[in-house]
């Protein structure tokens, strides 16, 4: 099917929400026009804050999305809306349940919501979602959201994705610290306790404070993760989330170090599509008869597996 990328593009710049679901789509189905939508939305991308929020399942991740996307529309500020949903293992297909709790900004033209299914992917985001990311960036979004899968101690891509990652936890789960303290709690820059208002909530504080002082992930020589507390359902902490927010926002700027994580992300972002070609040229044409010819020298002793891979990369170095 024909598709008119630059004019696709300049429709989503022009704040048309069918160009911007459009460019999604071809994205998520790795479309032939892939490569040539990266080109159009290059030089309109790197003004977007991104904030990404995780935590375990039923801390009111959605729930305090929604409390930002009010707070960052009381701003007049275009905010856009990545919700990652996991795949289920057995069908392949995802509930993208988030729009259910978002609806109350549905109908904001300003404010543009996606689910996305994580088709597999593991660590709490889709494989699509930092092109997704672009897409919003280019589209003249002031913010984008980026709400994670909720697996626990897994879901720690959205460090390399995010300029200000926000972890969420809630008082009455059981020991949530300790079951997260392994993955989720070191790529924090801003904690929530959501659900504040619930018994318990001071004790997670204190037990966050505790961990943040035994060795604290080190993003300069002065930020120290603040702890906030909210109540998403009633907007409460709203504002001080948003300092929080801007307050890690103007220490980035401030300490060079938005620019170096924005680098990071981008090389993130090279390698994994330099891997993603290479797996597939491998598994092209000619290159499976070639791996297949290798491990079975590899079993019979012939060759070492590494002489084998550079053999098996040397010889589809310059395939297309």
């Amino acid at each position: 099917m024909s598709v008119d990328v630059d004019g696709l593009v300049a429709e989503a710049r022009a704040g048309r929400a069918r160009a911007v679901a459009r460019l999604i789509s071809l994205v998520e189905d790795e479309s032939p026009h892939l490569r040539a939508v990266a080109a159009a939305l290059s030089p309109h991308v790197g003004r977007a804050r991104v904030l990404g929020l995780t935590g375990p399942p039923g801390v009111g991740k959605s729930t305090s999305t929604s409390m930002l996307i009010s707070a960052f529309r009381a701003r007049d500020l275009r905010v856009g809306v990545l919700a990652i949903d996991p795949s289920s293992p057995f069908s392949g297909g995802a509930l993208l349940g988030d729009r259910i709790r978002l609806h109350d900004h549905t109908t904001d033209p300003a404010v543009f919501i996606r689910s996305m299914a994580t088709r597999g992917h593991l660590g709490g985001l889709a494989t699509a979602t930092p092109q997704a990311l672009r897409v919003l960036d280019a589209a003249g979004f002031d913010v984008v959201l980026v709400e994670t899968v909720g697996v626990g101690q897994s879901e720690v891509d959205i460090v390399s994705l995010a300029d200000t990652t926000v972890v969420l936890l809630a008082p009455g789960m059981g020991d949530g610290i300790q079951a997260a303290k392994a993955g989720i709690l070191e790529v924090a820059d801003v904690f929530v306790v959501n659900k504040a208002d619930r018994d318990g909530a001071d004790q997670t504080v204190r037990d966050l404070r505790h961990m943040i002082s035994l060795g604290r992930r080190e993003t300069g020589p002065s930020w120290r993760q603040p702890i906030v507390r909210t109540v998403a359902t009633t907007s409460q902490g709203a504002d001080d989330l948003v300092s929080a927010l801007d307050a890690h926002h103007d220490w980035l700027v401030a300490h060079g170090d938005l620019a170096r994580r924005r680098a990071t992300r981008a090389r993130r972002e090279v390698e994994a599509i330099a891997v993603r070609e290479l797996r597939a040229r491998l598994s092209g044409v000619g290159g499976g008869e070639t791996l297949d010819r290798l491990a079975t020298r590899v079993a019979a002793g012939e060759l070492d597996p590494f002489t084998a891979a550079d053999e098996l990369i040397g010889e589809h170095r310059y395939q297309r």
